[in-house]
């Protein structure tokens, strides 16, 4: 697939965003969980050069706990505040207040020393189309303060929001960069959402989608679709080891399978595959195929990091399996 999506509005946007730059003292930068890198503007960091950095990685609900733990990481060796969060439910957001009175410190300081007092941290909100900026700036003021919607483009203009005494926000519409260089990173995009799904066959997106998950999370696919159960695994009398990737169906097929199992079928009983990759997506989107995580970082700090993360979901299983016993 080649995917490109640029339309006119975010050219305007980005400049509008040069403008703004020099009246703030923070960016926060929303990405999203499942995808870290690929969910990253590359032009934000030039725009943002001496300034504070905050990464939101958001929707860590819909990702592996433990590889929302490498990535923290990844992104703090690189000099990044960071802070998990879902901004739907508003999980990990009373964590940031001290986070970006810690990213600055050193503005506060200087004010303080100034004889400046009580000016609010002016904070940059950014991100690409759709990760939830503007979910997450309700949900962190507590009010509707702006427009959401579950598709890209939702946010057209730049709009500043008074939350307290001590931190503003400028919400930014979600830009891309003009090309795509590496088409992974496109089609990543158009896996979370990010890019505008009348642009996409999403019955080809559909089945890289079925393809990533088979390498990395074939159960999710056994249990959520059939896909690969242990009957059709008995029936070619092969155990799971030895069954080759050269022997598994090829995205067509899966997607064939999930028609079946879902009834996606159309006059005469043809399958509908249109019908089958929308549910796909929307699964996968939903979180209804799991947590699911499709980058992870290359980083020597990586397998400590990722330990730490599964630990920590050890540790609230027990807690969980305790509250049950009781």
């Amino acid at each position: 697939m080649n995917i490109q999506w640029y339309p006119g509005h975010m050219t305007k946007a980005k400049r509008a965003m040069k403008e703004d730059i020099r009246l703030i003292d923070l960016i926060i930068e929303l990405v999203d969980a499942r995808a870290p890198l690929a969910s990253r503007n590359p032009d934000i960091d030039d725009l943002g050069k001496g300034k504070a950095r905050l990464i939101l990685l958001n929707k860590s609900d819909l990702a592996e706990e433990k590889w929302n733990a490498a990535w923290s990481g990844w992104f703090q060796e690189k000099g990044f505040y960071v802070v998990e969060v879902n901004s739907r439910s508003g999980g990990g957001l009373k964590r940031i207040g001290s986070v970006v009175g810690e990213a600055c410190k050193e503005k506060l300081e200087r004010d303080r020393r100034r004889g400046i007092l009580n000016r609010p941290v002016r904070a940059l909100v950014v991100g690409i189309p759709n990760v939830g900026k503007s979910t997450f700036i309700n949900s962190f003021a507590g009010k509707a303060c702006t427009k959401t919607g579950n598709k890209p483009g939702v946010t057209k203009g730049n709009q500043w929001i008074r939350l307290n005494k001590t931190l503003e926000l400028l919400d930014t519409p979600g830009i891309l960069w003009p090309k795509f260089e590496d088409q992974q990173v496109g089609l990543l995009l158009a896996m979370i959402g990010s890019i505008n799904d009348e642009i996409l066959n999403r019955e080809e997106l559909a089945g890289e989608l079925l393809r990533l998950m088979e390498t990395r999370y074939p159960e999710a696919l056994q249990e959520r679709y059939g896909i690969w159960s242990e009957k059709t695994l008995s029936e070619k009398a092969v155990s799971k080891e030895a069954f080759s990737r050269e022997e598994k169906p090829d995205p067509v097929r899966m997607l064939e399978q999930v028609a079946m199992v879902r009834s996606c079928l159309m006059k005469g009983g043809e399958l509908d595959l249109a019908k089958a990759a929308g549910i796909v997506i929307d699964d996968f989107r939903s979180g209804k195929l799991g947590r699911i995580t499709l980058e992870v970082p290359e980083w020597k700090g990586a397998d400590e990091a990722k330990s730490a993360g599964a630990e920590k979901v050890t540790g609230k299983e027990k807690t969980a399996e305790k509250r049950r016993q009781q």
